[in-house]
């Protein structure tokens, strides 16, 4: 029954977006969405319609759970590529159309919402998703419909060992690095630290178990032990209670316990530890999945109100692209803030799956999957500016994408190499960018 009134709804509201758009003729676009709830990913969904004929992307981001408080920006990335696009004469002649869908930082409504991308909106390029375990879960869905899946931030190492064995079909690419990279990096700023003995606890799914692989291979090589090696500490991401985890987590007398988790668990977690007296003295390592400005305070304070992992390490993808300086005073123009880790990533996704249609002469994903590298790598006129590139195809030129995140140069695997920001915890509980690192 919830179902019935959701269609009528949504149907209610399209004929009366239709009689508005009729009345309106100054207007060029108009959003449609229904807020019925979170029984699945179409009660998620916003269209920005443009044109029937024109190119259609989707993005599949998460706007609520686990990964809400980074997603929610990297998802207004790509409306805000798109309404650029637009504005300077959109794509193959026509307007671009996005349907964006909240993917829940859940596998199961991100498969449902890659489903609805895929066969119901017909989608040519899809950017998403955040969290490897939704994008494994979408990948093999949009890989059967054809459809260009670039995720701006999903990094597990297993992407790429399956682009080996060409199971995506060119069907997939990230603008973010894979964990092989970061963890190394991360080993890199452990060992130069002096930490000698880490332990690690880390969320069971392909981000937090690759990203554990990858970190104690690296951690070894420097000289390193990863104390229950043996034992590794992994945990359910529909997990509440941390007890248990917490207490083998910190076992062995680490010098660092490195979490590898998303926000709302780790900081779960964290206060379990603290809970049982198990973190001071200890230095908290963290990923990229931790950092927010939020994350200090779920986990709380000590007595004497300090932040329980203030002066915790972590490291996250950064941006160095030569259209990073753009993006951010367009950004910061809009949004009035500046843009957070992983909303360039998402920018260069978006930006990639047009650029690509429109070197195709074609908005479908077997277009855009045949042109994603053309129009990323060298050799071509390098440009910055998303509709500069546009203009240089349609004069029938080759370019090279410089993005925001970085060059965006993607290998036959559809990796890129990136730079990371080193961050921490201050006293006021906020996070802090102090480094920037290359792994080597």
């Amino acid at each position: 029954m919830q179902r019935v009134r959701a269609a009528f709804a949504l149907t209610l509201a399209t004929m009366l977006t239709g009689f508005l758009a009729a009345a309106c003729e100054n207007t060029t676009s108009n959003n449609t969405s229904d807020n019925g709830g979170n029984a699945s990913p179409a009660a998620n969904t916003t269209t920005t319609a443009s044109s029937a004929k024109g190119l259609k992307i989707g993005s599949l981001l998460p706007t609520t759970g686990d990964l809400a408080a980074i997603g929610q920006q990297m998802a207004g990335a790509v409306p805000l590529l798109v309404d650029t696009v637009n504005a300077c004469g959109g794509v193959n002649g026509a307007p671009v159309t996005l349907v964006s869908v909240d993917d829940q930082t859940d596998p199961k409504a991100g498969a449902a919402g890659m489903s609805k991308l895929a066969t119901l909106d017909k989608v040519a390029g899809v950017v998403g998703s955040f969290a490897s375990s939704v994008s494994t879960a979408a990948v093999s869905i949009a890989t059967q419909n054809k459809v260009m899946l670039i995720s701006p931030g999903s990094t597990s190492p297993v992407f790429t060992e399956k682009a080996q064995k060409d199971d995506f079909k060119g069907f997939w690419a990230r603008t973010a690095p894979p964990d092989t990279y970061q963890a190394l990096a991360l080993a890199q700023l452990a060992h130069k630290k002096g930490y000698k003995r880490v332990s690690t606890v880390v969320i069971n799914n392909d981000y937090g178990v690759g990203f554990e692989k990858q970190f104690v291979q690296a951690f070894e090589k420097l000289g390193g032990t990863v104390v229950n090696k043996n034992n590794p500490v992994r945990y359910d991401p529909k997990a509440t209670t941390f007890e248990t985890e917490a207490g083998a987590a910190f076992a062995g007398k680490p010098n660092a316990v490195l979490a590898v988790a998303y926000e709302e668990t780790a900081s779960l977690l964290l206060k379990a530890a603290y809970q049982q007296g198990l973190s001071q003295g200890v230095q908290l390592l963290f990923t990229d999945g931790e950092k927010s400005d939020t994350f200090a305070e779920k986990v709380g304070k000590t007595p004497d109100g300090k932040y329980i992992v203030a002066g915790s390490l972590g490291t996250v993808p950064g941006s160095n692209g030569k259209g990073l300086e753009g993006f951010s005073k367009l950004w910061q123009a809009k949004k009035g803030v500046p843009p957070a880790p992983y909303t360039p990533h998402a920018w260069d996704a978006a930006a990639l799956l047009v650029l690509a249609a429109q070197a195709a002469k074609n908005n479908t994903g077997v277009g855009i999957a045949s042109k994603i590298r053309e129009v990323a790598n060298p050799p071509g006129i390098e440009v910055s500016d998303v509709c500069e590139g546009l203009k240089l195809l349609k004069e029938g030129k080759k370019i090279n994408y410089q993005g925001a995140s970085g060059n965006v140069d993607i290998d036959k695997n559809g990796d890129v190499v990136g730079v990371y920001d080193v961050w921490t915890v201050v006293e006021d509980g906020k996070t802090k960018t102090i480094d920037q690192v290359s792994p080597k």
